[in-house]
């Protein structure tokens, strides 16, 4: 298991990423002072986005429509606990956008490869799902 989405688990059997990457984003509230620059005051953290990008393999999986059970907890609109296959607990996010690209077809229409590219954004702690 490289990590987990709720109860989706990105592996080489079913989704693997090749790339994750982070922003994250803390609040500054700015006042206008005359004859100096304004003054910031810490608010609190921003947003917080991890961007997963990776392959699907015909030869590594019986399943080329593994995404579709990633639409299926985005449809729920709940934020699902984010957990790394180190054991690493990221909190609960959202899964904002999907996007996959099929290519290398078969002779039937079936992808030989499939690219994806998905982003997840940071909810409260409190309301992720935790996968039984």
């Amino acid at each position: 298991m490289m990590m987990s989405f709720g109860t989706f688990v990105f592996a080489l059997s079913t989704a693997a990423y090749d790339s994750l990457q982070r922003q994250m984003d803390w609040r500054h509230a700015s006042s206008a002072r005359v004859g100096a620059r304004p003054a910031r005051q810490y608010v609190g953290p921003g947003e917080d986005t991890i961007t997963l990008q990776g392959l699907i393999s015909a030869e590594l999986t019986d399943n080329l429509d593994v995404l579709d059970d990633l639409r299926e907890l985005a449809n729920q609109g709940k934020p699902q606990a984010l957990v790394e296959g180190t054991g690493r607990v990221y909190g609960g996010y959202v899964l904002v956008s999907l996007a996959e690209t099929r290519k290398e077809f078969f002779s039937d229409g079936t992808p030989r490869l499939i690219e994806f590219q998905l982003q997840l954004e940071r909810d409260e702690d409190n309301n992720a799902e935790v996968a039984a």
